[in-house]
């Protein structure tokens, strides 16, 4: 250590100097840094959902595309509603990337008169030119469609008073890079208009205004939480060390940190995402405890009145052990999340545990160099090394030992009990907090509409034209009541080419039925097909062979266990049958995530929990007392999910991310109190005097780092984005309990069951 203080101090002005310039050299780079939020970015380019929706896509084109809804509460069957739709409609089908647009005005209308009731007619719902519509018009029209069962619940409301324009994506549109913001530069202003010209209040849902909420939200707390962090931390160090230098350097550290992780993200050509976005933050919990640690024991030998080199030295000497040690527990918590299928948290994962080793070098390389310059005196009360203040918090220790390990003990299983309750929520209009804009968006056309969920089912028939076949459509008619039936809450609507087969059937035959006659369905289907005009072709609901036909089932917002039951329930139903289901679509794959989330936070965990423990055995070599030394860091994860369990909130992204982030970061903590605790009791100092010795020269800066981190992640609540605000909520909290564990329950649990290291151990080093 001695030859690497010399070797610091020979080079310090250059390494002060130079360690920014190439900071700063890399951070270049940062100008073409992006943000991403579409929905591919979660799963992994080889991913079977992900696949699997591509060939539906690529089948039967998208199920993506931009929805507006709007109300008027006189019924929107008047002239200025039907004119906003006419309007919206026609500007939509001139967007790029649009390959359909579906309204009120132009659904193909399948109906006959009544001078011919034999003939079939399919055309738009509303004529074209809206001058000729009248009171009388109006009224008809308003009456047909709330008794239309196809477009009732989804195009328009029971009531008439709410509706829909849908304009459906291309097939390939998100192929070549994310569209949304593209497609939201267009449709902004659009509404904008619109809304000038009603006085309607128009709500956006679908994938690309959910996209652009993704990368705004990302966007902004990126901005708001990393200077609110920076700032928070820069005002905590000062009145920690009442020092410009202790909250400069520490914070530069940091600063160099975030910077360079950033820099190589860009380089290797990953963008930001609302996970991703958050590293500077991540980064500063990972950066600031090696930092203060190093700062704190320089700056007590400095008031010891050592000269600075020494305390440099001493420093150094003090904390290089537990800050190497520290930072590869804190890179294994971040690396495990590596093997997580959802690739925004793996992503997070790589580039937080490359922070932790670029961490550590530049706070042993670059801070010991700066320290190195600053030859000014320390004012203040010279201590003398060795003495240590007691605040009775040894004797209070070893006094209580065994009532607060009873205690403790009694809380941690109550609480624990609460992980039985736990449940997992990946529901993406969740991900959002309810005052955002594209959540109220949602729950309005969900209260006042239809379901804005859905289901993509594809049912293969099994052969050929086996769509046409009556047997196969009655089962899919069977399946509507069973489904409706099994799920009456949550299935608002349903929707395939049945439907349009039983209409057809009614006008021709009055009954509104399957028919029996094979041959009479291909009729329908070919009647159908020749009668709808350029752009509004039935090859989206059935693929070219006939022999697949795709239900769209429209859903309310539930939980992710509740659309996993619902997946399941349609994936069982259609098992007993003779045909084939494929369930698909954005909804779907979101829900699919839910397994990808729980065996996140348990692998993680599994493997946080392994390596560290083996890193514990090498460091400490006490196998006998492992489970006390692990003991401190899984407590505090298993409490504040234990909680989440009894208050009944829900695990989702960022709670199983925290898991591991908690352990790789609460750990640092007890590495430095169990290296200096083992210190002391080598040295013959006995356990009252081991805690004190341990609180005086580790007790301030444990108690430090926790409030700068518990307050960094805790302003994560304000965010919009719940993951963010669950992951701040939970890790905060977990830190605050890790602190506790840390300097009340394992000192007791070391004072009780460390007896035989205090007697022949002890003896044996005194000789």
């Amino acid at each position: 250590m001695r030859k690497y203080i010399d070797f610091l101090y020979k080079f310090r002005w250059a390494i002060v100097f130079m360690v920014p310039l190439i900071v700063m050299m890399l951070a270049l780079n940062l100008k073409h840094l992006e943000i991403d939020g579409s929905y591919r970015i979660w799963f992994e380019k080889d991913s079977n959902i992900l696949t699997e929706y591509d060939a539906f896509r690529e089948e039967f084109s998208n199920d993506d595309g931009i929805v507006i809804v709007f109300q008027d509460k006189k019924g929107v069957f008047n002239k200025k509603a039907l004119a906003s739709i006419q309007r919206l409609t026609e500007a939509l089908w001139e967007m790029p990337h649009i390959d359909r647009v579906d309204s009120i005005t132009n659904y193909q209308h399948v109906h006959s008169e009544a001078e011919k009731p034999d003939d079939v007619l399919v055309d738009d719902f509303i004529v074209e030119d809206l001058s000729e519509m009248n009171a009388s018009y109006l009224q008809d029209r308003k009456e047909v469609a709330t008794r239309d069962s196809i477009i009732t619940d989804s195009f328009i409301s029971k009531d008439g008073t709410t509706t829909m324009i849908f304009a459906r994506l291309e097939p390939n549109a998100n192929e070549n890079g994310d569209i949304s913001s593209e497609m939201m530069g267009y449709l902004t202003p659009l509404i904008e208009a619109e809304t000038n010209a009603t006085g309607y209040k128009y709500w956006l849902n679908g994938g690309p205004p959910m996209t652009q909420a993704f990368v705004d939200i990302a966007g902004s707390d990126a901005m708001i939480f990393t200077p609110l962090v920076f700032l928070s931390s820069l005002i905590l160090l000062f009145l920690l060390f009442r020092r410009v230098s202790g909250a400069l350097i520490p914070l530069g550290v940091v600063l160099f940190t975030f910077l360079s992780v950033l820099a190589v993200q860009t380089l290797l050509g990953y963008k930001l995402n609302n996970f991703t976005a958050n590293i500077p933050v991540f980064i500063v919990a990972i950066g600031i405890a090696d930092a203060v640690h190093i700062y704190s024991v320089w700056l007590m030998g400095k008031k010891e009145g050592k000269e600075n080199v020494e305390a440099v030295y001493s420093s150094l000497q003090k904390n290089f052990l537990p800050i190497l040690l520290t930072s590869l527990t804190t890179t294994v918590g971040f690396s495990t999340l590596a093997i997580s299928k959802v690739v925004p948290v793996a992503t997070l994962g790589i580039a937080t545990a490359s922070g932790a080793v670029l961490a550590f070098l530049i706070s042993v390389v670059w801070m010991p160099a700066v320290l190195l310059l600053l030859k000014k005196p320390i004012r203040g009360e010279v201590e003398k090394e060795g003495n240590v203040k007691s605040f009775g918090y040894g004797d209070f220790i070893v006094r209580n030992d065994k009532k607060i390990i009873f205690v403790g003990t009694l809380i941690a299983v109550l609480i624990g009990l609460g992980l039985a309750f736990v449940k997992v929520d990946s529901n993406t209009i969740r991900y959002f907090d309810e005052d955002v804009e594209i959540r109220k968006s949602a729950e309005f056309t969900m209260e006042n509409l239809t379901g804005s969920m859905s289901y993509i089912l594809l049912v293969d028939s099994g052969k050929k034209d086996g769509i046409k076949d009556p047997e196969f459509l009655r089962t899919m008619e069977k399946f509507y009541t069973d489904y409706q039936k099994a799920f009456p809450k949550d299935v608002r609507d349903m929707i395939s080419l049945m439907d349009t087969i039983k209409r057809y059937n009614e006008i021709m035959n009055h009954t509104n039925t399957i028919p029996e006659d094979r041959n009479l369905v291909a009729q329908y289907l070919l009647l159908y097909s020749m009668g709808l005009p350029q752009g509004k072709e039935i090859t989206d609901q059935m693929d070219f062979d006939q022999r697949k036909l795709r239900i769209n089932v429209l859903t309310n917002i539930v939980d992710t266990s509740k659309d996993i039951k619902m997946i399941t329930y349609a994936k069982e139903w259609w098992a007993k049958t003779p045909y084939k289901l494929t369930l698909t679509g954005q909804t779907a794959m979101y829900a699919y995530m839910q397994k990808d989330i729980t065996d996140t936070l348990i692998y993680s965990l599994s493997l946080t929990i392994l390596i560290i423990s083996l890193m514990m055995l090498l460091i400490f070599k006490r196998l006998k007392i492992l489970w006390i030394l692990l003991l401190p860091n899984l407590l505090p994860v298993v409490l504040v999910i234990g909680m989440m369990g009894w208050l009944g909130l829900t695990i989702d992204m960022g709670v199983a991310i925290a898991g591991a982030i908690i352990i790789g970061v609460a750990v640092d903590d007890t590495i430095h109190f169990l290296v200096k605790y083992f210190d002391a009791r080598k040295r013959g100092l006995g356990m009252a005097e081991t805690f004190d010795e341990v609180l005086h020269y580790a007790g301030r800066a444990i108690l430090f780092t926790t409030v700068v981190l518990s307050l960094s992640f805790s302003m994560f609540v304000f965010s919009t984005f719940t993951p963010n605000q669950n992951f701040g909520v939970v890790t905060a909290t977990a830190l605050a309990i890790a602190l506790v564990i840390d300097l009340i329950y394992l000192p007791a649990l070391l004072s009780v069951l460390d007896t035989k290291y205090d007697y022949k151990k002890l003896k044996k080093d005194r000789k």
